[in-house]
């Protein structure tokens, strides 16, 4: 087996030799959280990565704010997708946009290029791939990196926007007695199980399934496991490609990385819970249940 959309992962070798390819535009958008596991008002503390990032990072690239520049400041949640227009406009900022190659990558987890990736879906920009391991892969490696800041020039983004993609409280609430979609979590298991109240109260939305975000990458490399392995994941599961798959977690963040190896695998009606447990677990109209 192999992933559908190759093209949407590079591997470390592969960018060392586009280094001075002026067509491809490199972005750290590392986010460091925090948890603060005994309040559940505030689930963790959210940290930019741009202090590691000076200290080191790949030749080139330039460093993404998740929550300053690319989240809805207005919401009470840390990550809320912001409205269109702003979110194109923050890419093209950026320098984001035609007619250039744009390579995310992460320092702690993958999760945070698959959320900037999912979103550049949601603009329509298709020319988008992910380095598989992130800068711990890079490093582990050996290859290069530098410490002074970059920004590029502002980049022309055409925008055109999928709203099917993420998905509020409402849509989801009516998907629970919706036998033609299936609910995944991809928080770990604890919090699935109700064991930890980070969010508020404890538990998962009803009828949801469990496939934590970090079963389907490496532990020691933080790279994706291989289609073969992720696919007998989601076979354990019974997820079937005709249905609607919903996927959430505490901020509409891991979520994102189960569902672009869903998409890897050809799983194509996809969404994705923005505000995820962070808002579920805090409205006491909205069911929860545990074990």
């Amino acid at each position: 087996m192999e992933f559908k959309y190759p093209e949407a992962i590079v591997e470390c070798d592969w960018l060392l030799n586009q280094l001075n390819n002026d067509n491809v535009r490199i972005y750290d958008c590392t986010t460091i959280l925090h948890y603060t596991d005994d309040h559940p008002d505030k689930p963790y503390d959210v940290e930019s990565g741009y202090e590691l990032y000076k200290k080191s990072h790949i030749p080139g690239a330039s460093f993404l704010n998740l929550q300053n520049d690319f989240s809805n400041n207005d919401s009470k949640f840390k990550f809320t997708l912001p409205n269109s227009d702003y979110l194109a406009e923050a890419f093209q900022n950026h320098g984001i946009g035609e007619p250039f190659h744009i390579i995310f990558y992460s320092r702690n987890g993958m999760q945070w290029s698959t959320r900037f990736w999912w979103m550049a879906q949601y603009l329509g920009y298709k020319k988008i791939s992910i380095l598989n391991g992130g800068i711990n892969e890079w490093e582990r490696l050996g290859m290069p990196t530098e410490s002074k800041s970059n920004s590029y020039k502002p980049a022309k983004f055409d925008a055109s926007v999928n709203d099917r993609i993420f998905v509020d409280k409402e849509y989801v609430h009516s998907t629970m007695s919706d036998d033609s979609s299936i609910l995944i979590n991809a928080l770990p298991e604890d919090l699935h199980r109700g064991q930890n109240p980070r969010y508020g109260r404890p538990g998962r939305i009803p009828d949801s399934i469990n496939i934590p975000f970090h079963t389907l990458v490496e532990a020691d490399s933080f790279k994706f496991k291989s289609p073969d392995e992720i696919m007998s994941i989601f076979s354990d599961h019974a997820l079937e490609k005709n249905k609607t798959i919903v996927n959430y977690c505490g901020g509409g963040i891991s979520a994102t990385l189960d569902s672009f190896l869903l998409y890897q695998l050809g799983f194509n009606d996809l969404k994705i819970y923005d505000n995820s447990m962070s808002e579920w677990a805090k409205d006491d109209s909205l069911p929860i249940e545990k074990d």
